[in-house]
């Protein structure tokens, strides 16, 4: 079994979903007492979100690429960055490393693809959502991607940072989500993808009137797929 290595701490609610998803799915692949081989490296999130705010990635790009070395140092065979939005830095954490960056887009478009569908609504971060990094490999790989309007995409961004990544779970918060997924639905999404790893505290299957994508499970899927395999 490879050794999984984690970039987490944005936050590290969502973090712990990775860690909780690592090893149950070890457990239903292996059976026993077995569990996911991993290491964690959790930043201050605090840091990283000012950085975010002020539009300093390559900053923000350079701690998360030190975490990665750290990580491989530790003995880790593949690395992931456990959040979304991080992963407009992804390029430069994988050259700070020998070892794979197993990229949270890839994992995602996969899944959609394999069940034939070609259009999704992505909901995340500002960043996430607004910026092109995150839509372009989606599209890249085959998908349309459509998001919310503006009002929307505020929305959908404020109860991330003020409410979910403080371990908030508001009801309120999960009816105006459900709004802005049927309105994607509306607008021709065939599926939504829950492009921010604190958005499965929040909303579901049940939530949406179409199949829904969550990153950090389909994130922990693949890297449990890799430990496992013989040449990842």
């Amino acid at each position: 079994m490879k050794v999984v290595g984690l970039i987490g701490g944005m936050s590290w609610e969502s973090t712990a979903e990775y860690y909780r998803l690592l090893n149950e799915l070890t457990r239903e692949r292996l059976g026993g007492l077995h569990s996911s081989r991993c290491v964690l490296y959790s930043v201050d999130f605090a840091e990283i979100e000012q950085l975010q705010v002020q539009g300093r990635w390559e900053e923000a790009g350079e701690l998360l690429a030190g975490a990665a070395r750290a990580l491989e140092a530790a003995g880790a065979d593949l690395v992931l960055i456990c959040t979304n939005t991080m992963h407009k830095v992804a390029d430069q954490v994988q050259a700070a490393v020998a070892v794979p960056l197993l990229h949270l887009a890839d994992a995602t478009a996969d899944a959609v693809l394999g069940t034939g569908l070609r259009t999704v609504g992505l909901l995340g971060t500002a960043f996430t959502m607004e910026q092109d990094f995150y839509r372009r490999r989606l599209q890249a790989l085959g998908l349309t991607v459509l998001v919310p309007g503006a009002d929307d995409r505020a929305l959908v961004h404020r109860v991330i940072y003020e409410e979910l990544c403080l371990g908030v779970v508001r009801d309120s918060s999960r009816e105006s989500y459900r709004r802005v997924i049927g309105e994607l639905a509306a607008a021709g999404a065939e599926g939504v993808v829950l492009g921010c790893t604190e958005i499965e505290l929040l909303v579901g299957a049940g939530d949406s009137p179409v199949p829904v994508f969550p990153t950090t499970r389909l994130h922990a899927e693949a890297a449990v797929r890799a430990a496992l395999s013989d040449d990842a």
